[in-house]
Formats: structure tokens, sequence, C-alpha cells
């Protein structure tokens, strides 16, 4: 009689045991069949021309993960060439400029497309993608201001000067001889306010977005330079921001080699005639 109770315990023990293993087989498969078929991407969505937020899916914009948004801009045109040529469908995740690298590293996002330079600092953490864009640093001044007609940096003497934090923008302003350089702002949308109000002369940016302000704005002005920012090429490119060891980084460099510079311009140009005027 022993014998036979224990021989029932180790049977049904067994059958528990092989019936957890299935479940727990079905739970992943089913879980990874819809991570397979989703692209999820990460970007502030408040970096117009590269990405922004609007409230309908006019020009093309995508709808933002979680929310009644959509994110539009040429981050987005991008992302949607790559998902097209991974096979996959693209979902936007709406996040916040100091937590990309995170939610990338974490596994909460796929790829970081949004105006992301390949810098050394960067890719001690995450890879990147062959570049998806190149640009040079301008200022964003307001109109009528004496630092409308700057054509050098060292104009900007004693300018309350401010950019993006954790941006290489931020790091170049000390190039410029006796600058008051403000505190590092979260956002552009925060800057232009700033700007507006004139709690800063200025801040650093890239020129399409320098644009896109100017194009918003009456009262802002997009200043070139002649003798400008030191940069390195590191910095001045935009590239996809991918998990070290990536298997998605060779076929996102294939999709992007098949984009073409006049593709890619028409794409910027289109992106600066769509944004929102807010933005």
């Amino acid at each position: 009689m022993k014998k036979q109770a224990s021989l029932l315990l180790v049977l049904l023990f067994s059958a528990i045991i092989l019936l957890a293993g299935c479940g727990s087989s079905e739970s992943a498969q089913g879980s990874g069949s819809a991570d397979a078929d989703t692209f999820k991407v990460g970007l502030e969505a408040g970096y117009a021309p590269f990405n922004w937020t609007q409230n309908d899916d006019s020009n093309g914009a995508v709808k933002i993960e979680g929310t009644g948004e959509y994110a539009g801009g040429y981050d987005v045109e991008i992302a949607k060439k790559i998902a097209d040529g991974l096979g996959k469908k693209l979902v936007i995740v709406k996040t916040e400029w100091d937590g990309l690298v995170p939610s990338l590293t974490s596994g909460k996002i796929d790829a970081i497309v949004a105006g992301m330079s390949p810098t050394a600092e960067r890719k001690k953490t995450i890879d990147f993608s062959d570049n998806y864009y190149s640009s040079q640093l301008v200022m964003v001044v307001k109109k009528g201001s004496k630092f409308e007609g700057a054509t050098s940096i060292q104009d900007f003497k004693g300018a309350k000067i401010t950019a993006q934090l954790n941006t290489f923008h931020y790091s170049v302003i000390d190039q410029i001889n006796g600058v008051s350089q403000q505190t590092a702002m979260d956002n552009f949308p925060a800057m232009r306010v700033a700007l507006e109000s004139g709690i800063i002369d200025g801040y650093v940016s890239e020129r399409p977005e320098g644009i896109s302000a100017s194009s918003a704005n009456d009262n802002f002005v997009m200043v070139e330079f002649e003798d400008g920012f030191k940069t390195s090429s590191e910095d001045t490119n935009t590239a996809v921001g991918l998990e070290k060891g990536s298997e998605l980084t060779e076929k996102i460099n294939e999709v992007l080699a098949g984009i073409s510079d006049e593709d890619r311009t028409k794409l910027m140009d289109a992106a600066i005639k769509n944004q929102p005027a807010a933005q």
C-alpha cells in the first residue's frame, strides 16, 4: 500500500510539472510571436522637424502607443521605411530624451529613431546603425535682437545661451568666449518658451530644427555661422540606436542604404513643411 501510494504521488507530481511546463511554453510562444511582429521605436515626439506630436494621422503620422496622439516628422518617416523593410508593424513609444537609452537597454523599445548622434560616449552603452542624416549647428534667437546678425559664435559673448540636456549641443557652448551658459533644458518646446519670454538669448540647435523654429514662430530667427562651432562628424550625424549586438543592425543598414540622398532631402523638406505651427 505504501509503495502504491508513493507511486501515485510521483505520477501526480510529474503530471503537475508537465502541465506547468506546457503552460509556460505556450505563454512564451504567444508573447514572442507578438513581439516578433512589431518594431517598437522610441522618440521624444517634441523635436520638430525630426519628430513631433499631433492630434491626427494626417501627413502619414503614426499613433503613439497608449495615447490618442500621433507622431510625425522625419524620424517617423525613416522608422516607417525601416519597419517595412523588416516586415514588421511600427509602434511609436513616446519617451523623454533621458529615458531613450534606458528604455532600449531594458527592452521596452527595439530602437531609438530620434535625431540621436552616434557619439563615442553613447557607443559605450548601445550600438548604432549607419547614418541616416547629417546636419550642422546653428543658433536660434529672437528677431530684432542684437544677435540676429551674428556671423561668428564669438558674437554671442555675454549672451545667455542654453541647449538640450545630455546632447552635444550643450557641450559646445563653452567654445563661445565670455558666454553666460545657462542650465541645460529638457526639450526644445521648453527652450522656445524660454527664448520667447527672454529668459535666454538663444539656444544651440541643428539646422532642421532651426528652420522649424523660425517657420513656426515669426519672432524667431535661425543664425548660421561663417565662423561656427567646432564639431566632429559623429556629433553632426544621426543614426538609429540599437542594443549591443542587435540582430537588427545589419538589416536596418540595408534598408537605410536603399534610401537615396535625394529621397532623404525630400523627406526632410516635407517634414519642415508639415510640422505643426505650435512646434
